[in-house]
C-alpha cells in the first residue's frame, strides 16, 4: 500500500534497514545512561542542530510525543496563563488541555503565546513572516506546534522559543519520539517557575540532557533511526524547496484538473506546504477513499469539523515522486458514481 495519511505516515525506505541494523547491533539493548547510547544520543543532536539549522544555544530534548511538549509548556513554561491562537481542531486540543493546568484568568495578560504552525486538522498554516508579527508584539513566550511540518520546511528558528513535533511526519519515522526545542529564554523562564514536581519538569529534562542522558528510558529504537535518517537527509533548504514545488503542483492540480473537489482552505497564505485538504460530499469522499484504498493508495481521513466531508493528502519528504504520479492518475480516472 502508498500511504498519503499525515501521520503516522510513510517513513524512508531504508529505516526498514536500520531497524535490522540497530538489533543486529545490540543498539535497542543499550542501557541509556551508557557510553555507547549516549553518543548515539550527542550525535543526534548535533545533526538536529545541522541539518535543521537550528541556533547553536537552543536547546534539544526527546520527550515522548509532541502532545506530551504541550503539558511540558503549561507546567514549566507558563507563570499565569497561556493565549491560543488556533485555526483548527489540534490547536483547540491544546488550548483545552493547557487551561485545565494553568486555567485561563479574568484579569492580567497571558504570558505564553501558543501557536500550531501547520494545522494538520485542515491543512492551513501560520507562515513565518505571520509570526514575525506575532514575535513584533507579544513580550512574552512563544511556543509553536511544528508537528506537521519540523524537517519539513524552513524555520527561522529565533521567531519563538519553543518549537515541537514528533517523528512520524516530515521526519520518516514511526511514532514514538518528540523532540523539543528551546531557547535560553525559555529556560530562564523554566528557571524562574522552578517547576520540580512533575518527571517531565523541564528543569529535570534540561538537567539530564546537559549531561548527555535523557530523563527516563527513551524510545532508543526511534533515536537510532532518527540518526541514521539525519545522516541521510539533506539540509533543510533543499528538502523545504522540494517539498514546497510539490505543494504548488498539488494546489495548481486541483485547481485545474479536479473539477469534482475543491481546497478546503483557499487562502494561498493559509495553505499548508505539508498538508494538502481537499473538500467535497459526504458521499463522494467515502466513496474515492474506498476507490483508493482498492488501487492500493491510503488517503488520509478527514479530522475534527472536516471529518466526513474532506480527505487529506500527506506531503512529507519521505513519499517519492512515482507515488505521487500514481495517486495524480488515479485521482484523474475516478469519476463520481452519479457520472
Amino acid at each position: 500500500m502508498i500511504t498519503f495519511y499525515p501521520g503516522p505516515s510513510k517513513v524512508y525506505p531504508r529505516v526498514a534497514d536500520y531497524a535490522h541494523e540497530a538489533i543486529r547491533k545490540g543498539v535497542v539493548s543499550l542501557n541509556h545512561r551508557s557510553p555507547g547510547f549516549m553518543a548515539i544520543l550527542k550525535e543526534t543532536i548535533r545533526l538536529l542542530h545541522e541539518k535543521l539549522e537550528i541556533p547553536s544555544d537552543y536547546h534539544i530534548a526527546f520527550v515522548s510525543s509532541a502532545t506530551e511538549c504541550w503539558e511540558i509548556i503549561a507546567q514549566s513554561m507558563t507563570v499565569t496563563t497561556s493565549l491560543h491562537l488556533y485555526k483548527g481542531a489540534f490547536g483547540q486540543k491544546w488550548m483545552e488541555y493547557a487551561y485545565r493546568i494553568k486555567p485561563p484568568i479574568i484579569l492580567g495578560e497571558a504570558d505564553v503565546l501558543c501557536i500550531v504552525q501547520n494545522e494538520t486538522s485542515n491543512g492551513s498554516q501560520v507562515r513565518m513572516d505571520s509570526l514575525a508579527d506575532f514575535r513584533r508584539e507579544f513580550t512574552g513566550l512563544i511556543a509553536v506546534d511544528a508537528t506537521s511540518s519540523m524537517a519539513g520546511i524552513e524555520f527561522n528558528w529565533e521567531l519563538a522559543d519553543v518549537w515541537f513535533a514528533s517523528v512520524q511526519k516530515c521526519f520518516g519515522l514511526p511514532a514514538g519520539l518528540g523532540i523539543l526545542v528551546y531557547s535560553p529564554k525559555a529556560l530562564e523562564r523554566a528557571q524562574v517557575i522552578d517547576d520540580r514536581q512533575h518527571y517531565n519538569s523541564l528543569l529535570f529534562i534540561h538537567e539530564n540532557f546537559a549531561k548527555g542522558q535523557t530523563h527516563y528510558t527513551p524510545n532508543g529504537l526511534d533515536i537510532y533511526l532518527l540518526l541514521c535518517v539525519l545522516q541521510q537527509v539533506p539540509p533543510i533548504k533543499e528538502v523545504a524547496e522540494m517539498v514546497r514545488e510539490r505543494a504548488a503542483n498539488w494546489y495548481q492540480f486541483f485547481k485545474e484538473e479536479q473539477p469534482h473537489w475543491e481546497l478546503l482552505i483557499k487562502d494561498k497564505k493559509q495553505q499548508s506546504d505539508t498538508v494538502i485538504a481537499v473538500q467535497g460530499s459526504e458521499a463522494a469522499v467515502k466513496s474515492i477513499k474506498q476507490a483508493a484504498q482498492q488501487q492500493g493508495i491510503i488517503l488520509g481521513n478527514g479530522y475534527g469539523d472536516w471529518k466526513t466531508n474532506t480527505f487529506r493528502i500527506a506531503n512529507f519528504p519521505a513519499i517519492e515522486d512515482g507515488e505521487i504520479r500514481k495517486l495524480k492518475e488515479f485521482l484523474r480516472s475516478w469519476r463520481p458514481e452519479a457520472e
